[in-house]
C-alpha cells in the first residue's frame, strides 16, 4: 500500500525546534510535505495574504522530504500547498506545529498553528494542530514528540466523521510526569490585556499590547483543567461558527417582508 500523505505546516517558521520534532514523528507514518513560513508568524489567526506577492523557496533542511518556505501566513502556506506546489497530491492528514507556546482556550482563535489547521480541515483534510505549554526556543519536544506519535497514528487509522479537526495541547512535563490524554471541550479562559503607551522621537504615541491570561474555569471537563491536572489535552474543534441556540431564540426575526 501506498504511504500516506501528510501535510506539515507550522506559525513559528520553517527552521522552528518545534516543526522539527513534528517532521521527526511525522516521517514513520507516511511521505511528508513541508510548507511553513519563512519566519514566526504566531497571532495571525486566520490571516490572508492580498495585498502584496507570496513568495516561495524550496529549502533543504530536512534530507529526503520536499519542504518549501512561504512569505505569507499559516493559512497562505496551506493554501498555495494545495493549489500550486502540491496540487496533485491527495493528503490523508495535515498536522500543524508543534506550536511553541499554548493554544488551549481563547487562544485558537488567534492562533496561526490552529488557523493552518483549520484551513486543511475546511478542504476535507483530517487535521491536527500541536502546542506545546512553552514558549522558549530550546523547549523539550519528548513529550510532545510522545503524544503526538500516538495521535497521528491514531489519526491515520481511523475514519471519522465528526473528529476532522484537533486541538492537541501538551502540558510542559517529562514524559513520566504527563498523565495521559482528556478528550475536552475548549475552556472560557482568556487574556486581560492592557496597552504600554510609549512616543517615538517625533512625539507621536505608540502602544505595545501586554497582558496576561487569565484562568477562569468552572468545567472539569475543559482543557485548562485538564492541562492544569498533567494530562494532555485534546478538543475537536470546527470552523462552523454558527451559535445553534441562538437560531429558536431569534426566530422572531424572520421575516418575508
Amino acid at each position: 500500500m501506498d504511504k500516506p500523505n501528510i501535510l506539515v505546516v507550522n506559525d513559528d517558521g520553517i527552521e522552528a525546534p518545534g516543526i522539527k520534532a513534528l517532521i521527526e514523528v511525522a516521517q514513520e507514518f507516511g511521505t511528508l510535505h513541508v510548507m511553513a513560513p519563512d519566519k514566526p508568524q504566531s497571532g495571525q489567526g486566520h490571516a490572508i495574504t492580498i495585498h502584496d506577492p507570496i513568495w516561495v523557496n524550496k529549502v533543504d533542511h530536512y534530507p529526503g522530504i520536499e519542504a518549501y518556505e512561504c512569505s505569507g501566513t499559516p493559512v497562505d502556506c496551506v493554501k498555495i500547498a494545495r493549489h500550486v506546489y502540491f496540487e496533485k497530491v491527495k493528503f490523508d492528514l495535515c498536522v500543524s506545529g508543534i506550536n511553541h507556546g499554548s493554544n488551549a482556550a481563547i487562544n485558537i482563535i488567534y492562533s496561526g498553528t490552529m488557523s493552518a489547521a483549520m484551513e486543511a480541515s475546511m478542504a476535507g483534510i483530517p487535521s491536527i494542530g500541536f502546542s506545546l505549554m512553552n514558549v522558549a526556543h530550546d523547549a523539550n519536544f519528548d513529550g510532545s514528540k510522545h503524544y503526538a506519535r500516538k495521535i497521528i497514528e491514531f489519526a491515520l487509522s481511523h475514519k471519522f466523521q465528526q473528529a476532522n479537526l484537533l486541538n492537541v495541547n501538551i502540558p510542559d512535563l517529562p514524559i513520566e510526569e504527563i498523565k495521559g490524554m482528556r478528550i475536552c471541550k475548549q475552556g472560557i479562559s482568556g487574556w486581560e490585556e492592557e496597552f504600554i503607551e510609549a512616543k517615538d522621537p517625533r512625539g507621536k504615541p505608540y502602544y505595545w499590547m501586554a497582558g496576561h491570561f487569565v484562568l477562569n474555569e468552572e468545567s472539569p471537563n475543559s482543557d485548562i483543567n485538564a492541562l492544569g491536572n498533567s494530562y494532555v489535552s485534546i478538543v475537536p474543534s470546527m470552523y462552523d461558527l454558527t451559535s445553534y441556540p441562538a437560531l429558536d431564540e431569534l426566530q422572531n426575526l424572520n421575516s418575508d417582508e
